[in-house]
């Protein structure tokens, strides 16, 4: 679980599926999914989205590329389902996330720990 997991660390702009997943973590794909969710708390999908969506939260507060940009940037195939996850794991849309966040003189350390999504809505 841990190969895997890590594999969507590294690749998190890839298109990963569950068949990759589950042969990086030399399991069978029902096997990965039911093992991956009891393991780290949440399904291999919604790992992979909550990722993504950290390194829009990074793009967005640090640098002025356009929110269209930064959704297939992270691995995001479609606006709306990028618009749509950010929404619901943030609970604001990205635009105003990035004026909140934008020219906060805060250490980035101390913006990561306080704006990580959390897994459990």
């Amino acid at each position: 679980m841990l190969r895997a997991r890590d594999a969507m660390d590294r690749m998190y702009a890839d298109p990963l599926d569950i068949p990759t997943l589950a042969r990086i973590a030399h399991v069978s794909e029902a096997h990965f999914i039911r093992t991956f969710r009891s393991t780290f708390g949440e399904t291999p999908h919604r790992y992979l989205q909550r990722r993504r969506v950290e390194r829009a939260m990074f793009l967005l507060r640090e640098t002025d590329r356009s929110v269209t940009d930064i959704c297939f940037e992270v691995g995001f195939s479609s606006l709306g389902t990028f618009s749509r996850t950010f929404r619901d794991i943030v609970k604001e849309p990205a635009t105003d996330y990035r004026k909140r966040n934008h020219e906060m003189p805060v250490p980035t350390c101390f913006v990561r720990s306080w704006t990580r999504p959390s897994s459990f809505g």
